[in-house]
């Protein structure tokens, strides 16, 4: 049994899955979207799916809203307008909530954004992945790097203080000096967060399937290491294994995420997770995938596509598989305040941690050496349960 004196914070996660086309490297439940978007039957959807979810949050405030897909500026600030009203009117919203949204640099969709200002969509996280129209190209990508800064440009001009811009490195055609300007013109672009992450070729992807040439590990290391110091000199801190953020403006929904918080998910091939304190539990659950089978199910339990509790066990690596990825580690007393179990109950996986100098530990803190974020996957290993 879990003990759960208090509830970790509650985050809203809304996937929008469609896209104008799929990109070759991309994992996410995303799919081409038809001739004509069925906007207002996903939203029915989104708030009949929600009001199945209520009962299992009563009495909770929101306090992140982050809509991913996808590609969710296709959706128009009307739409979003009437989905709020709704989210507003079942559940309490934290007065300084976060409201995300995940935006192309498509010319049509950067001319949404003042709209989407308006409407309480107070952060932007926009997908540019590259300034350079070879790696966009080869990557699939439907804007140009002209594109990509104008849209950036567009937040700034309607009033977007907060965004965030997405950029990897290891790209096809990526060389050290396409790589470094892409970093730089990021930080020209003044975003007070970036993104920034290595290519990689997930399973069902056809990247997978058809892997493209990419550059040789090595320089991609040399790379990744000279940008991540233009970024720190720049003002830009590290504060997970792949964020960047000036001015402690971090991104507070995937801190939730991290510090193993709790988070609703709706939407086709949404994934959420749950703690009851009443039941002294954590459940995770996910959505139908396909947008028409989700849309014809939400509201009912056929729209849950699986449903399974975290057992005991099982906690440690859970906990840690997230928090570790933070570069300034986690406050002790967070293990037993999110996963509802004394700090005691992975200390065997800590010690071992400890000697292979992969983390510190002390009754206040615990946090990934240098070391420890290099050898990532060996350290949340240790917590695997026998």
């Amino acid at each position: 049994m879990f003990n759960f004196t208090a509830l970790p914070p509650l985050s809203l996660y809304i996937h929008v899955p469609w896209c104008v086309r799929k990109c070759p490297y991309c994992d996410f439940n995303s799919h081409k979207s038809p001739d004509n978007l069925p906007e207002e039957a996903y939203i029915d959807a989104l708030i009949r799916d929600l009001e199945q979810e209520l009962p299992s949050v009563w009495g909770r405030t929101i306090q992140t809203i982050f809509i991913g897909g996808g590609t969710p500026s296709l959706f128009s600030a009307k739409a979003y307008e009437r989905l709020f009203s709704s989210i507003r009117a079942l559940l309490p919203l934290s007065p300084h909530v976060e409201i995300t949204l995940e935006a192309n640099p498509g010319t049509f969709e950067a001319q949404r954004f003042s709209d989407y200002l308006d409407i309480g969509i107070n952060r932007l996280s926009i997908g540019v992945q590259s300034f350079n129209d070879d790696s966009l190209t080869a990557l699939g990508r439907i804007h140009d790097s002209k594109q990509a800064i104008k849209a950036i440009e567009t937040a700034h001009k309607v009033g977007f203080e907060n965004f965030n811009l997405d950029l990897m490195f290891g790209l096809p055609h990526q060389t050290e000096k396409t790589a470094k300007n892409d970093v730089t013109t990021a930080i020209a672009l003044e975003p007070n967060h970036i993104s920034y992450y290595q290519l990689t070729l997930e399973p069902n992807t056809l990247f997978y399937q058809q892997p493209p040439t990419l550059p040789d590990e090595d320089p991609i290391i040399d790379w990744q290491i000279a940008n991540q110091q233009r970024l720190s000199d720049a003002g830009y801190q590290q504060y997970e294994v792949s964020a960047y953020a000036k001015n402690n403006q971090q991104c507070q929904h995937n801190l939730n995420y991290w510090q193993f918080g709790d988070y609703l998910g709706i939407g086709a091939g949404a994934h959420g997770k749950v703690s009851d304190a009443a039941k002294q539990s954590i459940t995770r659950k996910s959505k139908q995938k396909q947008p028409q089978a989700y849309i014809d199910s939400a509201g009912t339990r056929n729209v849950v596509l699986t449903e399974d509790r975290i057992i005991k066990k099982d906690i440690g690596f859970e906990f840690m598989l997230n928090a570790l990825r933070l570069t300034d580690g986690f406050p002790t007393s967070l293990f037993y305040q999110h996963a509802g179990l004394p700090i005691s109950h992975i200390s065997k996986a800590l010690e071992e941690a400890e000697q292979l100098e992969l983390i510190t530990y002390d009754i206040h803190r615990i946090r990934p050496t240098e070391k420890g974020q290099r050898y990532l996957n060996t350290l949340v290993e240790l917590f695997l349960p026998e």
